[in-house]
This record gives C-alpha cells, sequence and structure tokens, in this order.
C-alpha cells in the first residue's frame, strides 16, 4: 500500500486585489462555518471605510487552503497600533483544517507584526496557541433563534421587557428599510447623538457606506421614526441565516416613546421574513446596561474569550471604555457640543477598531 502523500505547510500574504483569490477565501469560510468578521469581505470594506489596512495570511498544503488569518492594522496617535482580527468586529481569529496549524498562523502573525512595528495582536476568538495571553470574563455575546410569526416573537420576550414593546407598538411610528442616502444620513444622525450620549467618539460615516455598499443585500438600516423624525435606527449585517444589529442607537425622545425596543422588535420581524432564523443581538461589555438589556429581552449570555501576544517589551493597547483612565474623559466628551463631537470624533473614532 503506497503511504498517504503529506504536503508541507506554505504561508504567505493575502493579495486582496485578486478577485479569485478573495472568492476562494471566501468559500473556505463558507464551508467552516465561519464568522462574518473572518470574510475578505468584511476586511475589505473596514480598510475602505478607515483608511486602516487589511492583512490577511493563507495557509496552504499543496493546492489546498488549510488556514485563513484575517486582519486589519488598527493604528492611532492616541491607542497606538495593533494588529486585530478582526478590526471594527467582534469576532474573528483562525480558520483552521488542522489543529497543528495554529502555531504556524500566530508565528506568521508576530513576524508580520514585527515587520511592521507594530507591538501587539488581539483574536477575537478563542484559538490561539497556548502561550498567547487570555482575555476572558469582560465581554459576553447574546444570540437565539426568532420565533416561528409574529405573535410569537413577542410573547418569545420576557413580560416586562414586552410590555415595553407593546408601548412603543402603541406609539405611531414610521418603518423604514433601506440603504438609500436619505436613510443613511437619518441613521448616522440618530448614531452620532447616541453615541455622544454615552460620551463616545462616533465612527467616520465613510464606514457604514463601504459595509452597506460592499455587503449589498445582505446589509441594511431600519429606522423608526415619529412625527417625521428618526427616533432610532440600526444598521444591520444578515450571514448565514442570522441578523445582526450591529451599529445602532436612539436619541433621547426615543426613551419615553420606546423607540428602542420598537426598533429590535421590528428588526425581528423583518429579518424572519428576509429567511433569517436566528438573532445575534451582539456583543456587551459583562455587567453594563446593554447587557442587562439583553437579558431582560430573554437572552442568555455566552462568555466571549479573547486572546492576544504583545512583542517583547511591549504592552497591549487599553481601549477599554470602562477603565478608570478614561472616565474623566468621556464625561468630558459628554459634555462637548454635538456638532464639534462629530467633526473631531470619526479621526479618533478610526483609532479604536
Amino acid at each position: 500500500m503506497n503511504a498517504p502523500v503529506t504536503h508541507s505547510a506554505n504561508l504567505r500574504a493575502v493579495d486582496f486585489g485578486d478577485a479569485a483569490e478573495v472568492a476562494r477565501i471566501e468559500r473556505f469560510v463558507d464551508e467552516h462555518g465561519g464568522s462574518v468578521f473572518q470574510r475578505p469581505l468584511w476586511l475589505s470594506a473596514i480598510a475602505e471605510g478607515t483608511g486602516n489596512p487589511a492583512y490577511g495570511i493563507v495557509l496552504e498544503r499543496g493546492t489546498t487552503l488549510s488556514g485563513w488569518l484575517p486582519l486589519t492594522l488598527v493604528h492611532s496617535p492616541l491607542f497606538g497600533r495593533a494588529l486585530v482580527s478582526s478590526g471594527f468586529g467582534v469576532g474573528g481569529g483562525m480558520l483552521v483544517s488542522r489543529e497543528c496549524d495554529i502555531d504556524l498562523l500566530a508565528h506568521a502573525a508576530t513576524e508580520l507584526a514585527q515587520r511592521r512595528c507594530v507591538p501587539s495582536i488581539e483574536l477575537r476568538e478563542a484559538v490561539a496557541p497556548g502561550d498567547w495571553d487570555t482575555i476572558k470574563g469582560k465581554h459576553a455575546n447574546f444570540a437565539r433563534d426568532l420565533a416561528e410569526d409574529d405573535d410569537a416573537q413577542l410573547l418569545a420576550i420576557p413580560r416586562k421587557a414586552r410590555a415595553e414593546v407593546r408601548k412603543g407598538l402603541a406609539n405611531d411610528f414610521t418603518i423604514t428599510v433601506g440603504s438609500n442616502e436619505q436613510i443613511r444620513e437619518a441613521h448616522y444622525a440618530v448614531y452620532a447623538e447616541s453615541v455622544h450620549n454615552l460620551g463616545t467618539p462616533v465612527f467616520p460615516r465613510s464606514l457604514f457606506d463601504a459595509v452597506l455598499d460592499r455587503f449589498g443585500a445582505d446589509a441594511d438600516i431600519l429606522t423608526v421614526s415619529h412625527g417625521g423624525r428618526p427616533s432610532a435606527s440600526v444598521l444591520s449585517l444578515y450571514h448565514d441565516g442570522t441578523v445582526m444589529p450591529f451599529w445602532g442607537g436612539g436619541t433621547f425622545a426615543a426613551r419615553n416613546l420606546r423607540g428602542n425596543e420598537r426598533m429590535y422588535y421590528e428588526l425581528m420581524l423583518h429579518a424572519r421574513r428576509k429567511g433569517c432564523t436566528r438573532f445575534d443581538f451582539g456583543r456587551s461589555k459583562t455587567g453594563s446596561g446593554p447587557f442587562n438589556f439583553k437579558k431582560n429581552w430573554g437572552f442568555e449570555p455566552e462568555p466571549l474569550v479573547y486572546r492576544s501576544w504583545s512583542a517583547p517589551g511591549s504592552e497591549a493597547r487599553n481601549i477599554d471604555p470602562t477603565d478608570a483612565g478614561y472616565s474623566a474623559k468621556i464625561e468630558l466628551w459628554k459634555r462637548m457640543p454635538l456638532a464639534l463631537a462629530n467633526r473631531i470624533g470619526p479621526p479618533i473614532a478610526r483609532g479604536l477598531g
């Protein structure tokens, strides 16, 4: 009997301008059940929308693609430099066909970091070599299946949260879904006000435009308006039968109107009509207001584990808004006039991915 042929591993950088190579990696992500944040499409949209370069490392054995690591080089004079997998996402990390390839991809990533003078690598995924740092207990994700119809979806929400949704349903909201210029402009205005109220710099609108343009039917904006004024709005992604409300928020007026509650309920109905079967409420800081909001909607927290590497003598960057060192800056940002915050926020937020 002939012995099986064993191919040695070949690691190389990805050419994002090669459509055939990008399509090959997209198929690999799909076949391995990867997340939307591991798609080359995501990395390209982030690069276009923020100016942070996209990198990717593939591992091949013979002609077979066996491993993939998507990376975004996030850089900022305020927050430093890091290779992030994946930038501006809540997931990412390596996809491998063989467990033994984890160390090979990780070694290639550290070599890339050293060549680019990047002091740290962040993987928003638990898969990494055993000697990389582990970050856990800080965030949890929330996801569950959608109900079979509108009435069942409402009843699936626990009683107290359902009462708030009913209040939103009683208000005369107009619901719009799409991605035209008017919808994009309204979403950005609502989102910018929402994050300003939280003391956070707003992302550049070019980021949202790039994601919407590149994802096409796999991304849209749902907005609830009252009296002709947008109250709450969310940009969502659709991937593998799951809807992911990703960039959303509401105005101060939305609180009394229950605009956010109405928005998320309407998104659940809209997503099911698009063929989705699962609702991914996304990541929240453990113990935070959004964490409790999602629990109150009947979603169970799924603790997230991230991994990181730092070059000798270097420390990983700290972009945790709950860190004590940021509290004074957050309060100052909240008091800044919204128009000024919207002008100076995007260049800062480009470094937070």
